[in-house]
């Protein structure tokens, strides 16, 4: 009776509706909610380009907690929600433990790989959008240091760290590469305080340019970077607009089309193994109205060298999640 009513807690501090629903699709997005102006928000902007486009509807919750993970999934298809998206590499344990017991819904899995025959597993090339993001901030860097603040302190940060690292060095071979992550446990990713120091710190060793692949925390990054006078640079979406004329660019995460494309395909989701990278937009940097003045055309033209010849096979960046080294370092 107590594991029951702890379910129950669970689920309806989750506001999963009790109504039973016929195959809409639904989301649950990772510790930091759907506005977190980054990877969450990413995925959020795709569910929504569905809504709009097509009419449609999806639920979709917000955790508070770790803790509720396998309850949200298994209020979802317990409610016949299908397919079920989640954002974030946290949901593997508890959807490895969930979607065996439904096997006819299918689950869409971003930023981890889970093998379960209704599970489709969506990874991204992160390295190689760091890659290219590296090559801006040698370029843009006039002290000749830059620098990387990681959320969580993980192997796939540090594929972000790696590959932007190794951008850098490819382009500026004397170049010095700072990197520091915030934490070891999720809350790294909600400290923009903490982001804020680090900033600082990174300065006090030379950084003009730094790079944050940290979520909230991120955002104390970009701040105080534009607070202080030097470059920063975004991740997963297009922050370039939350500071304006400091932002140097945004190494964006196509998280939106991840979700778009599984809502799109409701039911019909195909279980197995995706991989999102340069070659099919999956990954990238960004240039718009809010940043434009920091790009010169001999940048474009570098990064844009970098980009085709990674797709071509002729650069080859390192990926961290195969080998844990980084030569770069």
């Amino acid at each position: 009776m107590t594991m029951m009513r702890k379910i129950l807690g669970a689920t309806a501090a989750l506001a999963i509706s009790a109504t039973a629903v016929l195959a809409e699709p639904a989301i649950i997005f990772d510790l930091g909610g759907k506005f977190d102006k980054s990877f969450n928000e990413a995925a959020f902007s795709g569910a929504e380009r569905w809504a709009e486009e097509t009419g449609g509807s999806y639920k979709d919750v917000e955790l508070q907690s770790d803790a509720q993970r396998e309850a949200a999934l298994r209020g979802f298809a317990d409610r016949g929600y299908n397919p079920i998206v989640m954002a974030g590499f946290s949901f593997a344990t508890a959807l490895n433990t969930v979607a065996a017991d439904y096997p006819d819904t299918k689950f869409v899995l971003i930023d981890m790989v889970v093998d379960q025959p209704n599970v489709k597993s969506v990874v991204f090339a992160e390295h190689e959008g760091s890659y290219l993001v590296g090559v801006l901030a040698a370029m843009a860097s006039k002290s000749g240091t830059v620098s990387f603040i990681g959320g969580m302190d993980i192997p796939l940060i540090s594929k972000f760290a790696c590959g932007y690292a190794q951008g850098v060095k490819d382009t500026k071979g004397d170049a010095t590469v700072i990197v520091n992550m915030t934490g070891t446990t999720p809350s790294a990713w909600n400290d923009p305080v903490k982001g804020g120091e680090l900033t600082r710190a990174q300065m006090s060793q030379g950084s003009d340019v730094v790079f944050a692949a940290a979520g909230g925390t991120g955002l104390g990054v970009l701040q105080t970077a534009a607070d202080q006078g030097i470059l920063s640079i975004g991740v997963d979406s297009n922050q370039n607009y939350l500071q304006p004329g400091s932002v140097l660019t945004s190494m964006v995460k196509r998280v939106d089309n991840a979700v778009y494309e599984a809502f799109s395909a409701g039911e019909n989701v195909m279980p197995g193994f995706s991989a999102m990278g340069l070659d099919n937009d999956g990954v990238g940097y960004t240039v718009d109205e809010f940043n434009k003045s920091l790009i010169t055309d001999e940048m474009m033209a570098a990064v844009e060298d970098a980009k085709a010849k990674i797709i071509s096979g002729e650069i080859m960046v390192h990926d961290y999640m195969s080998d844990e080294s980084c030569p770069s370092f």
